[in-house]
């Protein structure tokens, strides 16, 4: 079947978002037991899923967001995207009670341009701090007079909240709270040690707004605890965003209890080893394994939170992870891993929630991307974009509520050295080895068969597409 099922409509959602009545609890799938899929089932659908189809005529209140982020995750990284060794039964059982994307990507390879994507709607390249891939030091960010996903939601009238990593930018210049985030509380930088809150170049790294927090316990333990706290307020009529981006299962390699790891890792950096916290040294699938596994037993622990609120019905969850993932994650059959635009780095699982308007039990197979999911955000809430910062996304709500068409489009992604576009099943591709490459996905979804020799007209076609796109961004200096 072709990629291309729906049309993405980037209409006004008006009175089916209005302040009606919640619709009556919907159906949450079938309640089978947690496993691993096979990959064939992962891609495609599985015995207990069903092929999306859109349930029209229901109405709801507009919803909150919880927008839950992984980092360095990869695509089959859970049971229910094919992982043979690990087990999530939390976010397996989200799947089925909601839709999963087979098809879905990063705004980009790396953390914070992915970050960038999301929270601007738009390519990375379109900022000067999306260029850095990811941000390094202190010099770059998101800049504050720029529209976000959090302002526009609040300038309709949401609460909004940022639990975790930002990674777009550090103080004094740039912050959550400075980008039209309320609140804040978490770490600046892409990585710190999951104990001692260092962050590789030794400073202390986890804040409550722009002041520092001392919680010596594990990271995301304490993320788990502050996120169950936020979804359980009583937020009056107030519908809220809560962006969880979640530290786990980004290096170091360090479990819940492994306190010896931290404290070594911990003494590398207060010694000035700047590369102490890729952990070069450490990890292990089983270590990899443990990391996952919490991050879905605390992702549960926020459900239930969430649920306890009375607040489930109305509140779309949403799971992702920033990019692809890294050395131990369980990225076959797909090629390419993190910081890489083949399919093992940009492609991510995405799950999506909301049962007051969605069947649970579905699988679609449309592609999307993460600025796709700002724009449909942003027309669930009823917000507009800035039209001074037009979106690169397009909404998925006339897909996803009313059934419309997809119209095809391209999904474009660039980073230093590589270039991709995927267009329907077609994708050109060229990597750091500086050769054009065209493969079809819907029979080549490892990316081994290249077709560019057979088909010169399409890729010239979209290499021209690509080049398109490419033109209207910032270069990257140097």
């Amino acid at each position: 079947m072709t990629s291309y099922e729906s049309n993405l409509s980037r209409r006004a959602f008006g009175g089916a978002v209005g302040a009606t009545a919640a619709a009556a609890a919907v159906g949450v799938g079938v309640a089978a037991p947690a496993q691993a899929a096979p990959v064939a089932e992962a891609q495609h659908a599985s015995p207990q899923e069903r092929e999306f189809r859109a349930e029209r005529g229901r109405r709801s209140r507009r919803p909150n967001f919880l927008f839950i982020l992984g980092d360095d995750l990869g695509w089959a990284d859970l049971s229910s995207y094919g992982s043979p060794h690990i087990k999530t039964p939390n976010l397996d059982r989200l799947a089925r009670q909601g839709v999963r994307f087979t098809d879905a990507y990063s705004g980009s390879a790396t953390c914070s341009p992915t970050r960038f994507s999301l929270y601007t709607g738009r390519y990375p390249g379109r900022a000067k701090g999306g260029l850095a891939e990811p941000i390094a030091d202190k010099t770059a960010g998101l800049e504050p007079t720029h529209p976000t996903l959090a302002s526009l939601l609040r300038g309709s009238g949401y609460a909004t909240a940022l639990i975790g990593k930002w990674h777009c930018g550090s103080l004094p210049d740039y912050s959550p709270t400075k980008s039209g985030w309320d609140e804040f509380f978490g770490n600046f930088s892409g990585a710190l040690e999951y104990y001692s809150k260092l962050s590789g170049d030794g400073s202390y790294d986890l804040y409550e707004g722009d002041a520092e927090y001392k919680d010596l316990r594990y990271y995301t333990r304490i993320l788990t605890e502050r996120a169950s706290e936020y979804v359980s307020r009583d937020h009056g009529d107030k519908p809220w965003l809560l962006n969880l981006n979640f530290t786990t299962p980004h290096w170091p390699w360090i479990a819940d209890g492994d306190t010896e790891a931290s404290s070594e890792v911990t003494r590398r950096i207060k010694a000035g080893d700047r590369r102490a916290l890729w952990h070069e040294d450490g990890g292990s699938i089983e270590k990899y394994k443990r990391m996952v596994e919490d991050l879905d037993r605390s992702i549960g622990e926020v459900l239930k939170a969430l649920k306890r609120s009375g607040q489930e019905e109305d509140t779309l969850v949403f799971f992702s992870s920033d990019n692809g993932g890294e050395r131990f994650s369980h990225n076959w059959p797909l090629s390419g891993n993190k910081a890489s635009l083949q399919e093992g780095g940009i492609r991510v699982p995405n799950i999506v929630r909301w049962p007051a308007r969605l069947d649970g039990g579905q699988v679609s197979h449309v592609p999307v991307f993460t600025p796709d999911w700002t724009a449909t955000l942003l027309e669930l809430a009823g917000a507009r974009a800035n039209p001074a910062y037009p979106l690169d996304g397009v909404s998925l709500a006339g897909y996803l509520l009313r059934g419309e068409k997809v119209a095809e489009r391209d999904l474009f992604w660039r980073v230093r050295g590589e270039r991709a576009l995927r267009r329907g099943d077609w994708k050109y591709y060229r990597g750091k080895a500086g050769r054009d490459q065209l493969f079809n996905l819907a029979g080549d979804i490892r990316e081994q068969a290249d077709k560019a020799a057979l088909e010169p007209a399409r890729l010239a076609e979209l290499r021209a597409a690509w080049e398109k796109t490419d033109a209207g961004l910032l270069p990257y200096p140097g």
